[in-house]
């Protein structure tokens, strides 16, 4: 167990018998309790995207610019062509061996997604929303694992994580995502056996491209945005882009703002020949939510009673990240390519939370935590590809050595606050002192350095994907308090082999095998030091994709056994053992459209069966994952006649019932949550107002907010949001 993670079940344990309840927790703490989230936090390597095309997007609504030099996505609407997230090399789609879901820009502005959460909702195979409403970190899984903290990546590089100091994602700053499915550690090092989340930065564009945006909503939400790109000064071989945005706004909770300020400033140079290119990324944040997002709970289930306060309740965020992607290619044959980027956080979170009731119900004791993280993180991965024949089969050879590091400074407070008042409810009210961060102390840095092999084979119709991959990982830890440092060391050999089959019509069958590890840092009773948890998966597939339509059906079957999972100790209270093993059993079905007539439609159906097969809970299924999930949203923009640039949107989520707790006691409601969203290009009807649009978006339209509950936590589903935009698109 990792010091962060271990400081976190200390201060759960200490708390859940004297001045916390479990509800009361920061739901980052509970979210590792689950059977689901085992395998300690790893570290990861890097998925590199850059791909040298430009998007033409689909569908009847306002073009959106291209994706710019680099972005490493190829899509048309909502229908995704490219993209380099499954093999590091331009390689279509339909060859790549493995699920891949992509969520475009175009889907990305159609539901004015505000979260990186909120863009995944339609995507098969995540679960969203598992701890409630939850503005403070994006949370979900893949396939039924955790990839929070070692499956997210921003262009192609990792982004390393602590205990709360975890990158917040603005999606206004994005070109789209892509989310490649099951274990991955072949090209990516030590992480999830779901999968991985790569996030695609915009990048500057050739053709010029501005707009600016307002946007008004309810809980007093005030925004504006801006996008700016081109060449600079004229010069075609030097293209920048801007992008940035301002918010204010409060949330459902009165202890919970969700204010921002974002620039991501980005510069491309180029060479005449395109064969050399440097592209600078770079992005500042400041961010304000709330640092306790959860309702006291009586009898398990969440009260009305907030549980924190905003008289202690920010959670405070700064991050930062500059970094750059290079390529050039010598030849047809030859390119090189090296990403890296340094990355900072500063978090500091600060709440209240309720432990009990009075006997007479008319207040409520409360206590405070405080929690202040400081990150620094570099990561750099080196490429060559080559490409050949031999005889008959056409090679493409991938070669790389990556890096990554992470420095992590972690402090813990914990003290004590006034009583609420329950009849005034007296919020805000009163004095609330900051507790001494003398809890916890510790400074924790872990590397990780991987070398990988990946060879693409084409012989007619078949392409034969093989790859591995070696890596070593290290982990330090000193603790402040108690003076003492401890280190672990771990290296583990990675793979996939997949063999896919063109057809003419499109289709194209594919099969897989792929594994992945993560890092277990800790010891056993007897001192030994855990061994990596390990993942493999079997998937067998089909992906359809007509040269006729813009159109692509993706259908998968896939078995994912993740081992060496933490178990408690039979023999030794307080310590854990290496016996526990979760199985994913699961089908998925996916199909996205984007038609010249202004239709716009994606899709998605998920069943998953997940078990726990070995240790704690065996025989259960982990807990807030449906067995059942679908969901469906459809756009149409009219083309011609009087309501010409009138576009209607609508969506549907269904999720099915789960388990509240990994005991399997009680379960977790269906439901249906439905989305919804109209728009009018303003052009259409006068040429003077051409690029000038209004949109208006709800989610959750009827307001459904049902309880979740996981690990036995439960927490409350964000009731409606409605987002008014305008915006001048030039």
């Amino acid at each position: 167990m990792s010091p962060p993670r271990l400081a976190r079940t200390l201060a759960v344990a200490l708390l859940s018998g004297s001045c916390l309840t479990a509800a009361g927790l920061p739901a980052a703490w509970a979210q590792n309790t689950g059977a689901q989230n085992t395998g300690a936090q790893g570290t990861g390597a890097q998925d590199t995207v850059v791909l040298d095309t430009v998007t033409v997007e689909g569908g009847g609504g306002t073009a959106t610019p291209g994706e710019g030099e680099g972005s490493g996505l190829e899509t048309d609407g909502y229908v995704a062509k490219a993209a380099r997230v499954g093999t590091k090399t331009d390689t279509p789609l339909q060859k790549v061996p493995q699920s891949i879901s992509v969520v475009s820009s175009r889907q990305l502005e159609d539901r004015k997604v505000q979260t990186l959460s909120e863009a995944l909702t339609y995507t098969p195979g995540v679960r969203v929303g598992a701890f409630g409403f939850d503005p403070r970190f994006d949370s979900f899984s893949i396939r039924g694992f955790d990839v929070v903290y070692n499956g997210v990546y921003r262009d192609g590089l990792r982004e390393l994580t602590g205990n709360f100091s975890i990158f917040k994602t603005e999606p206004y700053g994005l070109q789209g995502i892509a989310v490649l499915k099951g274990p991955s550690s072949v090209l990516y090092g030590g992480g999830s056996p779901g999968g991985i989340v790569n996030l695609t930065s915009k990048r500057p564009t050739d053709a010029p491209f501005r707009e600016i945006e307002t946007q008004v909503g309810n809980n007093g939400r005030v925004q504006a945005q801006f996008d700016a790109s081109g060449p600079l000064a004229g010069n075609d071989n030097v293209l920048y882009r801007i992008t940035g945005l301002a918010r204010d706004a409060d949330t459902d909770l009165r202890s919970v703002p969700d204010d921002r300020t974002f620039i991501a400033p980005a510069l491309t140079l180029r060479s005449d020949d395109r064969n050399t290119h440097l592209t600078i990324l770079g992005e500042y944040a400041d961010i304000t939510t709330g640092g306790n997002a959860t309702y006291f709970s009586r009898n398990g289930r969440p009260s009305n009673l907030e549980s924190s306060d905003p008289a202690f309740g920010d959670f405070d965020q700064q991050q930062g990240r500059v970094g750059y992607e290079f390529e050039h290619r010598f030849d047809e044959t030859l390119t090189i390519r090296q990403n890296l980027r340094y990355a900072h956080i500063d978090a500091d979170v600060k709440y209240t939370s309720i432990g009990a009731i009075s006997a007479d119900g008319l207040t409520a004791s409360r206590s405070t935590g405080r929690i202040v993280d400081d990150l620094d993180s570099i990561a750099v991965d080196n490429q060559a590809e080559l490409k050949f024949d031999t005889g008959a089969v056409a090679h493409t050879l991938l070669g790389g050595l990556d890096y990554n590091h992470v420095d992590v400074d972690d402090k813990i407070g914990l003290g004590f606050a006034p009583d609420l008042n329950l009849v005034t409810l007296n919020y805000g009210q009163q004095f609330i002192a900051s507790p001494a961060l003398d809890f916890v102390d510790t400074t924790t840095r872990q590397s990780q350095t991987g070398v990988y092999l990946q060879d693409q084979l084409e012989y007619e119709r078949f392409v034969l994907t093989l790859g591995g991959r070696y890596d070593w990982l290290s982990q330090s830890a000193f603790n402040t308090l108690a003076v003492t440092t401890s280190e672990q060391d771990d290296h583990k050999f990675s793979g996939r082999a997949g063999l896919s089959y063109l057809f003419d019509n499109g289709l194209a069958p594919y099969v897989s095998y792929s594994t992945s590890f993560a890092p277990v840092i800790g010891n056993s009773f007897s001192g030994a030091a855990f061994s990596p948890s390990e993942g493999e998966q079997e998937e067998i597939g089909v992906k359809y994709a007509p040269s006729d339509v813009n159109l692509s059906v993706n259908a998968a079957l896939f078995r994912i056994t993740q081992t060496n999972v933490l178990a408690s100790d039979p023999n030794y209270i307080n310590f854990q053992i290496q016996r526990g093993e979760v199985e994913s059993r699961g089908f998925e079905l996916e199909a996205t459209t984007s038609l010249a007539a202004g239709l716009d439609l994606t899709a998605a159906y998920t069943y998953l069966d997940l078990e726990i097969t070995e240790g704690d809970n065996a025989g259960n299924t982990p807990s807030g994952i449906p067995a059942h999930q679908f969901s469906l949203w459809g756009g149409y923009t009219v083309q011609s006649g009087a309501a010409d640039g009138l576009g209607l949107g609508a969506g549907l989520r269904y999720l099915g019932t789960s388990w509240g707790d990994d005991t399997n006691t009680f379960r977790n409601d269906s439901r249906i949550l439905i989305d919804a969203s109209l728009s009018y290009d303003f052009g259409k009807a006068n040429a003077k107002l051409e690029g000038v649009s209004a949109q208006i978006n709800a989610k959750n339209f009827f307001d459904k907010r049902a309880d979740s509950c996981q690990g036995g936590f439960c927490y409350r589903d964000e009731g409606r949001n409605v987002i008014g935009s305008l915006r001048y698109r030039f």
